[in-house]
């Protein structure tokens, strides 16, 4: 049974709700922060990055005191005003390939990430965890949501077409040019609907956030621990979401290129891994794989096709089977000496919806030997490993959609 509940969002008006909303932080270059920061005063990145405004680096406590600051700005100056009852939120997006994501803004619970309701397929680093938990305590809101994905559901469809016929509470396109809507769902049968038929799911899954569910999940813990009057139905007993179906969520691989290999020349190379592959010389034309357990390879301004020999490979669980985890338990730890994926300098990883050209040019200007190219995971490999309580390996999934940071905001 999954739970979700309604909530009174923070949101932007609606004049200004296309100049608030932001990509998370990180995939803003240096430049393109410092644009925005300099001439769009009312930017989300303003708030998560309060030192540009005393053009000084700030860090730990006394930044997420400032975020909270600016944060309380916002609200002061009638950017952001919380709405009056508690609502879901319909919520679509149309990208700048024409893919269109349908989903619905809801406070998931964290006691069905504690008993494995919502289910995780990721690894998290708990240093990360506890930095951000100790974030989200200090400045008492949430504006990034976690993507949960859950079964088709013609119900849900149907009432978040039927939605849509009217007209949206936002309508804003960005500079990245996706167009994004929300409508308001206060309509208490039309929640109780929406809740019944999400209770008859034994399990969703997360898609992407596993770092902020399980940082909004400690964050319950220690507050419910720490509270003398906990009854279950405090604000921080549940973490925001953007819940979508299975159908519409768009999984993209992460290639890797690799700095060196590993003392060993070219030659070398190609006969260690001829034990475990079949391999082709593809030549100068750019090769992508198009089934699982092959792929492609570029080194040395050539282009390789590698075929598992999988009578020489052993698969005892769903992970063995992964394409990510056969790479890295045939090649990438063995051969090339790469043990931590997350931590380890000589490898990159470039998601899949740059071109294969991209991982070509790393090579080409000799910043990396060799790259490894492969098809996206399947939904339902992703899904499985999360039922047996297995973890992928770091950057095994790119997915989308990428809803923006501060359009919907949930205070605790």
């Amino acid at each position: 049974m999954a739970k979700i509940i309604p909530f009174k969002a923070v949101r932007p008006t609606r004049d200004k709700v296309s100049l608030v909303a932001s990509r998370s932080y990180q995939t803003y270059t240096q430049a393109e922060r410092e644009a925005r920061l300099d001439y769009n005063p009312f930017s989300f990145l303003h708030i998560v990055n309060p030192g540009y405004k005393y053009d000084r680096e700030i860090s730990g406590i006394e930044r997420y005191k400032l975020v909270k600051n600016r944060y309380l700005e916002f609200k002061e100056d009638n950017i952001f005003v919380q709405d009056q009852t508690n609502c879901f939120y319909v919520y679509k997006i149309v990208n700048r390939e024409g893919q269109v994501f349908n989903g619905i803004v809801a406070a998931a619970s964290a006691e069905d990430y504690e008993n494995n309701v919502i289910r995780k397929h990721e690894d998290t680093i708990v240093h990360r965890e506890h930095v951000f938990k100790d974030y989200l305590k200090t400045v008492g809101f949430n504006a990034e949501p976690v993507l949960l994905t859950y079964p088709d559901n013609s119900t849900i469809q149907n009432l978040i077409s039927n939605i849509q016929q009217q007209r949206a509470e936002f309508e804003f396109t960005t500079t990245y040019r996706d167009t994004h809507y929300l409508w308001m769902i206060d309509n208490q049968d039309t929640i109780n609907i929406i809740q019944e038929e999400f209770k008859n799911m034994p399990t969703v899954y997360i898609a992407d956030g596993h770092h902020r569910s399980a940082s909004s999940y400690l964050l319950y813990k220690d507050l419910k621990e720490n509270s003398t009057n906990h009854n279950g139905s405090e604000t921080y007993n549940y973490f925001m979401s953007y819940l979508i179906p299975e159908s519409e969520l768009q999984i993209h691989e992460f290639n890797r290129v690799v700095k060196d290999l590993n003392g060993l020349t070219k030659e070398e190379f190609l006969i260690q891994l001829d034990a475990i592959y079949r391999i082709e010389n593809r030549g100068i034309m750019p090769y992508k794989p198009s089934k699982k357990h092959h792929f492609s390879m570029y080194l040395d301004g050539e282009f390789y096709s590698l075929y598992l020999r999988k009578s020489l490979y052993d698969f005892k669980t769903s992970l063995d089977a992964l394409d990510t985890q056969i790479l890295y338990k045939t090649i990438l730890q063995p051969i090339l000496g790469i043990d931590d994926l997350r931590n380890d300098s000589r490898i990159t990883y470039i998601n899949g919806k740059k071109d294969i050209v991209n991982l070509k040019s790393c090579i080409d200007n000799g910043e990396f030997a060799v790259g490894f190219g492969m098809i996206p995971v399947d939904i339902e490999d992703m899904k499985q490993i999360a039922d047996d309580g297995l973890k992928m390996p770091p950057k095994s999934t790119f997915i989308e959609p990428k809803i923006r940071s501060g359009v919907t905001i949930y205070e605790f």
